[in-house]
């Protein structure tokens, strides 16, 4: 609810877009919890909610999975991808991760400081 709530959005409705969010992340059943009480997979599920709390017309995302081990990497890289879409923003996303980059719909490389589209 946070970045809702910083923007001046009223608790009510801050509280039911983080809950429908919480949801599309299958993570509503944990909302009361604290974050040191979720895994770091349920964590990184969290902070791809908050991302959409305004609903941005861009996401920033720096290694977005970077923290995580292959499984989790996995659902957290599809979720990212699938809500995005979903909530109609653009997401940037710098990674190492190469199954991360082929989800994307355009691949961008940076060489010795040099972009370029791969």
């Amino acid at each position: 609810m946070m970045p809702a709530r910083i923007i001046g959005v009223a608790k009510g409705a801050a509280r039911m877009r983080a809950m429908e969010l919480l949801d599309r992340v299958g993570l509503s059943a944990r909302a009361e919890h604290l974050p040191a009480e979720l895994s770091g997979g349920e964590q990184q599920r969290v902070a791809v909610a908050r991302s959409l709390m305004n609903r941005p017309r861009i996401v920033l995302a720096d290694e977005p999975t970077g923290n995580l081990d292959s499984a989790n990497a996995e659902q957290v890289s599809h979720l990212l991808i699938q809500l995005v879409r979903e909530e109609g923003s653009a997401c940037i996303i710098a990674t190492h991760s190469a199954e991360l980059a082929t989800l994307a719909d355009v691949h961008m490389s940076m060489i010795d400081g040099t972009l370029s589209e791969c």
